[in-house]
């Protein structure tokens, strides 16, 4: 199984769920866009997509001119191959502009440990129905996905107070998942690095804040990477 990773800073790779697929011995080819790193031309070798998180916007192509061939090799690998495609983040976002949707500023943004609520879409969906119908993961997005709803090929598969397109799918093989459960024990000191993360953590909770961040992280650490062992396991199973 060949898995192609699309990064845009060194510390947000797939994580939990990463060490997950080295153990099972999948091949993984990782390309940091930010250090420039190309996509490559052929995708049909690829079984599977990932497409993380980092401290760019969608719409920063001036300043990021590869997101501009980022967003095309998405929509070749999700509309055209019609391959698993799974995002993060920056990488819910991504697929929600190829699929036809606006990605704008929150209001406010969403950081911290938050509940997500699945929907009853869920129930009968390849990846999310064996979830509970509340889970808690990590959030920490200043921009969402919306416009939508007019799109026959999506299905709204969890929302939470604040953000409607917490998890989204395009027709039965792509997903986008704003938040995050593929996080590790390290993920928020090592995000705590990047100056854009540490400004939005400190504007939404305060100076000292990221201690405390990753003091409820590890508290629900378990649950997450239980979470995301669940998602990994579907996701294989979408590929086969």
């Amino acid at each position: 199984m060949k898995i192609l990773v699309l990064q845009h800073i060194s510390c947000e790779t797939p994580g939990f769920i990463k060490d997950l697929m080295i153990k099972d011995g999948i091949e993984l080819t990782t390309i940091q866009l930010d250090e420039g790193g190309t996509i490559p031309q052929n995708l049909s070798s690829f079984d599977g997509m990932f497409c993380m998180g980092g401290p760019m916007d969608t719409w920063m192509e001036d300043d990021y001119p590869w997101l501009i061939e980022e967003k095309r090799k998405i929509k070749e690998f999700v509309v055209d191959l019609q391959k698993p495609f799974l995002g993060f983040c920056l990488g819910c976002q991504l697929l929600g502009e190829v699929a036809g949707g606006q990605v704008i500023k929150s209001s406010p943004p969403e950081i911290g440990i938050l509940n997500i609520d699945l929907l009853k879409e869920s129930q009968s969906d390849v990846l999310f129905h064996n979830f509970p119908s509340s889970i808690k993961a990590l959030q920490w997005h200043s921009y969402e996905v919306v416009g939508l709803e007019n799109n026959n090929d999506i299905t709204l598969l969890g929302s939470s107070q604040t953000t409607k397109y917490q998890i989204l799918k395009y027709k039965n093989h792509a997903y986008g998942i704003q938040f995050h459960i593929e996080i590790k024990s390290n993920t928020v000191s090592d995000w705590g690095c990047v100056p854009e993360y540490e400004k939005a953590l400190e504007e939404s909770l305060g100076p000292g804040a990221l201690d405390k961040f990753d003091k409820l992280a590890r508290d629900n650490m378990q649950d997450m990477n239980t979470h995301a062992t669940v998602l990994y396991e579907n996701f294989k199973k979408l590929i086969q």
